[in-house]
């Protein structure tokens, strides 16, 4: 029996800079607008592909061969594929895992996830090195490429969009400690990962996930004995709710702890600035340095945007102070923040990657542990 009943559709994908590429539809059939990116994890397409902070973003695969395990039902990060549109070069013809409940080409038609294959992704790549991230357009039902490229210069960009309240839960939820409940933890849903709260649970952690829209009376009614943010995505300089909410708790003095979108709004509650990355990092093997302990963690990031901070002394604010504690050592961007009291005492701090990484690397997984140590009054 033929693996295709039909032939494939042909697709293409144009890029607003004009640069034009030809394929066959791959998900979904029709058309699709957002930020072209590229991931270089080798593994762990179906946990990219639900988290959050790709919202609005068209994913490109470095990785030449996807879909090879399918997808299960364990996996997914979050309620839905959040991807706006996926590039890939060579998908599997049929899955092969005992975890497999369907292909991921049968995934995203089902969502409705737009996609394109057999596309020179290793040139498409190094075009977004070269040029940075831009928007793009993929389209199985356009043939004409000027006629999509229009399309793609009047949709949204990346930069000024608040995204975290599209992607946010409505209603709050609580995830219960796994064994003796040692802690309590307000979680502010901002595009959270499911492992997030698993991670904190793990540890004695009850998570209160509330949404985005929360206030800081809200937080304050869990009677927390630590704030987190989430990441998410969108552009941090266009996010002012949550930022005036972080500076109530840390003037309150509520131990804090944020990760991606969150260490960006630290950082933007501490006073330092938000800048967009030419082409971002995306991945699961980021280098990084602990400046705390000398130690370098490979990390899994997804992040378009970095906090402006000074990488030597630390900075004054009216919360404490401020310093950089993890550096990128491919190319020095702010990974992390830490915040202290008068005292020295650590009273609050963020990383700009994932230590939850639920397809790994599992590098990081002890910021969980420093986060339960600051809470304790052991930090």
């Amino acid at each position: 029996m033929p693996l295709h009943a039909t032939a494939p559709t042909g697709a293409i994908l144009v890029l607003e800079d004009g640069r034009t590429f030809h394929g066959e539809s791959y998900g979904a059939e029709g058309e699709t607008f957002g930020e072209a990116v590229f991931n270089t994890g080798m593994t762990g397409y179906q946990e990219t592909l639900t988290d959050p902070s790709y919202h609005r973003q068209v994913v490109v695969m470095t990785a030449p061969h996807v879909g090879n395990t399918g997808v299960n039902d364990e996996d997914p990060e979050s309620r839905r594929i959040w991807v706006a549109g996926y590039v890939v070069r060579d998908p599997a013809r049929r899955s092969s895992s005992w975890r497999a409940r369907r292909t991921l080409d049968d995934e995203l038609r089902e969502q409705g996830v737009v996609g394109i294959s057999g596309v020179d992704t290793r040139a498409l790549t190094r075009h977004l090195r070269e040029r940075g991230a831009m928007r793009v357009g993929i389209s199985s039902t356009e043939t004409d490429p000027a006629a999509l490229l229009e399309r793609v210069r009047a949709s949204g960009e990346m930069a000024g969009a608040e995204l975290a309240s599209e992607v946010s839960t409505q209603e709050p939820y609580v995830v219960p400690a796994v064994g003796e409940k040692r802690y309590t933890v307000a979680a502010l849903d901002l595009g959270i990962k499911s492992m997030t709260p698993h991670r904190m649970a793990e540890r004695g952690i009850e998570v209160h996930v509330l949404p985005a829209t929360a206030s800081l009376d809200d937080i304050r009614a869990t009677n927390p004995d630590g704030l987190f943010y989430s990441n998410g995505p969108g552009d941090p300089a266009a996010t002012t709710h949550q930022i005036e909410v972080l500076q109530g708790a840390l003037g309150a003095g509520i131990p804090y702890f944020g990760i991606c979108f969150g260490n960006q709004l630290f950082g933007r509650a501490l006073g330092f600035g938000t800048y967009k990355l030419k082409y971002g990092h995306r991945g699961i093997n980021q280098p990084v340095m602990d400046r705390t302990t000398g130690k370098v963690e490979v990390t899994a990031h997804n992040h378009g945007f970095a906090v402006d901070a000074p990488l030597d002394g630390s900075t004054t604010t009216p919360y404490g102070e401020a310093s950089v504690s993890h550096v990128c050592l491919n190319d020095d961007v702010v990974e992390g923040l830490e915040l202290r009291g008068a005292d020295g005492r650590l009273t609050g701090f963020s990383v700009q990657y994932h230590p939850e990484a639920a397809a790994g690397p599992h590098d990081a997984a002890y910021l969980f542990d420093r986060f339960t140590d600051l809470m304790g009054g052991n930090a």
